[in-house]
């Protein structure tokens, strides 16, 4: 299966360099403790938040899809960065200013080696996935897009791959065109192939969906708008901790993510795109660093990446992103990968144990998200409960609306799992969700 096509088969682990002191091996005593030489008691004890007590409980941690957690890996990098080598980056002539660089341009080296892109210099560093969606539509689509064209984004995106494409079309009367959702949370495949046509110019889609947990075949749906001579951007958010990423085989035009969705620090975000793309982009904002010379008679700019990085960059975020891609990548990822759907079915099975609860989504190929409601309980009510026993879920629309009322919700808790979380944990929040319902009045 390719690429965005299932997390459940996901090929080997990602060449990107390794960290130097690589956590060595845990065994393990319960369900899915063991995965292809991967466990989860090694993640963990690099993790020193899940030390810590909430409400004179361990944490659990189940808010994975809103932030990851940080490893002590990435938690010294910075230190080190800003004790030994903080400097700004770029024609500096000092040592520190050369360190700096090094240190940045190593970071966009290893995200172009994860993402599988061709250079590095089809690597634009920015604030988040937010903000690479948004120079997208300001740069590329303000260049591109006029009276009559349409994007497509499926019900089931996220509010930043709907708002940045709903201002630009009003700026260019274009339109936002919505692909529906089926029963199960999948995007409608036939209802997509009908919407696209020679007016179609962008479509805009999750690799993963932050509420549903839906992973799209996105390589076959990007080969079909590209029949049209569409360009394709996929939001890569919630997708790039769960399985790899192959951008070229996937044949995306842009590629986004955040950093602090993968155990990186926040600030700190990932615009891919194909360079003849790029290249083809104006500047979305000017100041430092995206020049080649400037005059009151004339100002010519650099060369991407830099043309698209205006201003000093999140250096350190950088630094931490590369210490945690160094860190994920000395795991297994494929082994990762089953880890984490052996633990989602665990989790729905003893989900489904527990009295009036009822999950929203069940979309065959699918990350580990379980967005929920509980009969009779509102859910910050339900988050609330969670967290006096140190569980920490999300509760709310999830910046994804139309995803919801697709289902009619307003609002729902959201349990989200990564690679550090583990069965036991699945058992106290099903326990803890047992107790608020046979503590409701009947």
């Amino acid at each position: 299966m390719a690429p965005g096509s299932t997390p459940s088969v996901v090929p080997g682990a990602s060449t990107a360099p390794a960290p130097a002191l690589v956590p060595g091996a845990a065994p393990g005593s319960s369900m899915g403790r063991q995965s292809g030489g991967f466990s989860p008691e090694t993640a963990r004890k690099d993790f020193p938040i899940l030390q810590r007590l909430v409400n004179g409980h361990p944490l659990v941690w189940l808010d994975n899809a809103a932030t990851t957690q940080k490893p002590r890996q990435v938690i010294e990098a910075l230190a080190a960065y800003y004790s030994a080598t903080n400097s700004n980056i770029h024609r500096g002539a000092h040592t520190l200013a050369r360190e700096a660089t090094e240190a940045y341009e190593a970071g966009r080296a290893a995200v172009a080696e994860f993402l599988g892109a061709a250079s590095p210099e089809n690597i634009v560093f920015v604030r988040g996935t937010t903000e690479a969606i948004n120079l997208v539509a300001q740069s590329w689509g303000r260049a591109n897009l006029g009276p009559g064209d349409d994007i497509l984004v499926p019900v089931l995106e996220h509010h930043s791959d709907i708002v940045p494409w709903q201002l630009i079309a009003k700026e260019t009367r274009a339109r936002v065109v919505p692909v529906p959702l089926g029963p199960d949370g999948q995007i409608d495949r036939t209802a997509y192939a009908d919407l696209l046509s020679s007016r179609t110019q962008l479509v805009a889609i999750s690799h993963a969906s932050n509420v549903l947990g839906t992973v799209p075949p996105v390589r076959e749906m990007t080969a079909l708008a590209h029949r049209y001579g569409a360009k394709v951007l996929v939001d890569g958010a919630q997708a790039v901790a769960h399985f790899p990423v192959d951008v070229q085989e996937m044949d995306a035009d842009f590629y986004v993510f955040s950093g602090h969705k993968i155990f990186a620090p926040t600030g700190i975000g990932v615009l891919y795109g194909k360079p003849e793309v790029l290249e083809s982009m104006p500047p979305w904002q000017g100041g430092g660093n995206m020049i080649d010379s400037v005059s009151f008679a004339h100002t010519t700019y650099a060369p991407v990446p830099q043309r698209l990085e205006a201003g000093t960059g999140h250096i350190s975020g950088v630094v931490g992103l590369l210490a945690a891609l160094n860190w994920l990548t000395s795991f297994d990822r494929g082994a990762v990968a089953a880890y984490e759907q052996g633990l989602m079915s665990y989790a729905q099975q003893a989900l489904s144990m527990v009295p009036g609860l009822e999950t929203v989504g069940a979309a065959p190929d699918r990350i580990a998200v379980l967005t929920f409601t509980l009969a009779g309980q509102d859910p910050a009510t339900v988050a609330d409960w969670l967290d006096r026993d140190g569980i920490a879920i999300r509760a709310g629309h999830h910046c994804a609306q139309p995803a919801l009322a697709h289902y009619g919700l307003e609002t729902a808790a959201r349990a989200s799992l990564a690679l550090y979380n583990t069965s036991e944990e699945v058992d106290q929040l099903v326990a803890s969700l047992r107790r608020l319902t046979d503590s409701a009045p009947s």
